[in-house]
Order: C-alpha cells, then sequence, then structure tokens
C-alpha cells in the first residue's frame, strides 16, 4: 500500500525493471484510475526534465508498476512486499496480519515506517522472521538513503536479502544492530531540530539565518562526508581531534537545554517566518517542493559524477 513515499519507492523499482504492484487505497474523492493518472505525469516530467533515473523510458517503467484495490491479488508471485501506509501502528499492523495469512515462508515483509518498532509492528506474526523495516528518505527517489531495522526474531538472511535488493535497485542501505527509537536518520535529524528551536526559542538568531547555518555551512559537507568523517578530516584523525576538541564540545553540550515542547510562542515564531518566506498555499508548496527535488537530482548526479571520477 502507497503513498507518497509508497509512490516514490515503486518509481525507484520500475527505474531498474523490478516490478511493483501497489495495492492503493485512493485518497479520499479520488479513484484509482485518477493515481495512476497522477503517476504517470510524474514521471513524464521526470522524463522531459531530465531527471529520471534508469535505462527505460517513462513508459517503460510505468508499464512495470501497477495498481490494484486486492490485496491478495497484489501480492501474488511477490518476494517483497513493501508497506508504506501513514504512520498508524494499528493500521500497519492491520495489513501485516492479512499479509502473514497469504504469503510463503521465502517472502520479504517490509514496513516504511520512520518511527514505529519492529516489535510494535510484527511480534505475534507467524512470518515474524521474515519481517523487517525499510525506512527511506522522503523524497526516496531522490535520496537514496534506506535504514535496516530488524526485529529481535528477524532471521539474519532476511536482511541481507533486504540489504542486497536496496543495493541492487540504486539505494543506500545502512544495516541496524537493533531497534532503537527513531532508528539512527531521525534521532541525529531530531537532534539538529531540537538545538535549532532553542536557537531561535531564546532570539540568539532569525529562523531564516538558523537554516542558513545549515544549508550552506554544515549541510556543505555533510552532503559529501558524515560528521565521523568531518571530525577525522579537520584534525589528524579522530583522537587527534579528541585531543583538541572534547573539552570544548563537553563545555557547549553541557550548555543544551532540555527537549523542547515544540508548541506555543516559539511554535508560531518559527511558523510566522517560514509563512513568510513560503506562504501555505498549495502551489506554492508544490512548486518548493519541485524545486527541492531538482536540487536533489542534481546532487544525487554530481555524487555519482565524482564517485566515478
Amino acid at each position: 500500500m502507497a503513498g507518497a513515499v509508497g509512490g516514490g519507492r515503486a518509481r525507484v523499482k520500475a527505474e531498474v525493471a523490478v516490478a511493483a504492484h501497489l495495492p492503493v487505497p485512493a485518497p479520499a474523492g479520488m479513484e484509482p484510475s485518477q493515481v495512476a493518472i497522477i503517476g504517470s505525469k510524474q514521471m513524464k516530467e521526470l522524463e522531459e526534465s531530465g531527471f529520471l533515473k534508469g535505462a527505460l523510458s517513462a513508459e517503460q517503467q510505468l508499464a512495470l508498476i501497477s495498481i490494484c484495490t486486492d490485496l491478495r491479488a497484489a501480492v501474488e508471485g511477490a518476494t517483497f512486499i513493501q508497506e508504506c501506509t501513514p504512520e498508524n501502528l494499528e493500521l500497519k499492523k492491520k495489513i501485516f496480519s492479512q499479509l502473514d495469512l497469504i504469503v510463503g515462508d521465502n517472502v520479504i515483509l517490509s514496513s516504511s515506517t520512520s518511527c514505529l518498532l519492529p516489535s510494535k509492528l510484527f511480534t505475534g506474526l507467524k512470518h515474524v522472521k521474515q519481517c523487517i523495516v525499510s525506512h527511506p528518505v522522503n523524497p526516496p527517489y531522490f535520496v537514496p538513503l534506506v535504514e535496516i531495522v530488524p526485529h529481535p526474531e528477524t532471521d539474519p538472511s532476511t536482511t541481507e536479502r533486504t540489504y542486497a535488493l536496496m543495493k541492487t535497485i540504486g539505494q543506500s542501505p545502512v544495516k541496524l544492530n537493533r531497534e532503537i527509537e527513531g532508528f539512527v536518520l531521525n534521532r541525529l535529524q531530531y537532534a539538529v531540530i531540537s538545538e535549532a528551536w532553542r536557537l531561535v526559542g531564546e532570539g540568539l538568531i532569525s529562523p531564516t539565518d538558523l537554516d542558513l547555518v545549515m544549508s550552506d555551512g554544515l549541510g556543505m559537507r555533510y552532503a559529501f562526508i558524515g560528521p565521523l568523517e568531518t571530525m577525522h578530516l579537520n584534525a589528524k584523525g579522530i583522537s587527534n581531534y579528541c585531543e583538541r576538541y572534547r573539552e570544548g564540545m563537553r563545555l557547549v553540550l553541557n550548555t543544551f537545554g532540555p527537549v523542547p515542547e515544540f508548541s506555543g510562542e516559539i511554535e508560531q515564531k518559527i511558523s510566522q517566518a517560514m509563512s513568510e518566506k513560503i506562504p501555505v498555499v498549495p502551489k506554492v508548496l508544490d512548486a518548493r517542493r519541485k524545486r527541492r527535488d531538482e536540487y536533489l537530482t542534481g546532487l544525487a548526479k554530481l555524487k555519482k559524477q565524482m564517485k566515478s571520477d
């Protein structure tokens, strides 16, 4: 089942000639045929703009994606099933309980959840050893990372098969050794958001300038290397970095405040600043997202080119 993330993941699979079947409950007021038309339009726009990935044309890729409303029919013959419904625990558990009655012993059941622990999703299922979380980053068509998170009872072969599939379709999978709240990406993201919220809330910097610190500062290097490699390169290795900066880092970290409530006056202040920059109007938001996706595609192409040089 798929929404924005599911549609993106279907396109990721189609680009390398992997068939994707989407049992999609259409959004309110829309028929499945309308969903297909929107997906077709997006693929053709990608092709016309030169951003379509893979060797196949948009038409060839679209031929590999089918939409149906029957779950059993959608998963027939599947070896890997990816659930991409909204972050609703009961809804996801219902879907996996239905799949548990349908699939065989060699089918991987995977969820795109960004925050629900595998132990909450899969415990009690007959095929729990075949269950895993494969958390993509939105938008998955442009951002390749996938976090692979096992249930405590997930068979190691399920993890390895999922990892291999993600590599095959051009994603950048990472394996977590065990589950943890927020996985890794969101734990890092929320740490940044939390401090950004505090700094703006305390009047130290404007919301616009705060974003600039990331987009034209930290983000410039983090787009190519991570924080640990940054430490390694900014000194004579990690040990030398720690020797130089551990006291300063601890001093700063000890000044961090409590976890924000993300509400009240600070929320209003940040919301007003963001709305002045990008009005909360569907057409404006869509245009901004389209520009974001174009930038991400250009960055992905640059990274790929640099790796091949």
